[in-house]
């Protein structure tokens, strides 16, 4: 399966937009958001982009209904009350209340979700490490990779909002072994990169995020990926 990704949005809605015309254009078979829909540098009261960017993406839902949606932090910590940094009191509301369209907009509540598979590939908006797995899944080395998706993507803040999680873990890193590094690949967002690169068995694809100033960090492309052959194609 041919998979377009959009990585961490922060407030941009050009990006479904273009997400949109892409799908049109190469004709991939499905498209995976690692969300990070909400926040941006100096942008808590901007209330209008908020609304607009998360419009973007359940017009996005409504056009390829197949989509599937990777939780990211600056969504979960709305829905959970977590400040962290970029965190619009003012606009809590408006992320709660479109977080919740959104959810309405999918045909299946199970495509919002902490870690997808297709295939042997992992979407998540982190990464899963090694780590996270043996404290929280207990007897993992019984179970197969939809036993533990499936616990993972069942558990709350608690377990959630901790350095190691899916939402939060940096690979890039390389402090925490990937978990079952040598049978599944990762495509992750959440850690800004200059442009979509591969590392052992973690496809960074966080290349639209900017710095204080507004200028780009990466290179604003978004992958495809072949999630049977691993083959990646770079498209904008």
């Amino acid at each position: 399966m041919r998979v377009l990704v959009i990585p961490d949005v922060h407030l941009k809605p050009e990006m479904f937009e273009r997400a949109s015309e892409l799908m049109k254009e190469h004709k991939p078979d499905t498209a995976v958001c690692l969300m990070d829909i909400a926040d941006d540098w100096k942008q808590q009261l901007n209330f209008d982009l908020y609304e607009k960017t998360y419009d973007a993406a359940i017009a996005f839902e409504k056009e390829y209904p197949q989509t599937l949606w990777c939780w990211g932090n600056h969504d979960l910590c709305y829905m959970w009350d977590q400040r962290e940094s970029g965190y619009s009191i003012p606009a809590a509301w408006v992320v709660r209340e479109k977080v919740k369209q959104l959810e309405k907009a999918l045909p299946d509540v199970s495509k919002l979700a902490y870690i997808h598979r297709i295939d042997d590939v992992l979407f998540m908006h982190g990464g899963l490490g090694e780590e996270f797995v043996r404290t929280w899944i207990g007897d993992y080395e019984t179970k197969d990779i939809d036993e533990i998706i499936g616990e993972i993507n069942e558990m709350g803040c608690d377990q959630m909002w901790t350095d190691n999680s899916p939402i939060w873990l940096r690979p890039q890193d390389g402090r925490d072994k990937i978990f079952m590094k040598n049978r599944y690949l990762q495509v992750v967002g959440h850690t800004p990169v200059r442009m979509l690169y591969r590392k052992g068995n973690v496809i960074s694809t966080d290349v639209f995020s900017t710095y204080s100033d507004g200028r780009h960090i990466g290179s604003c492309i978004y992958l495809i990926i072949n999630t049977e052959t691993h083959a990646t194609e770079s498209v904008w």
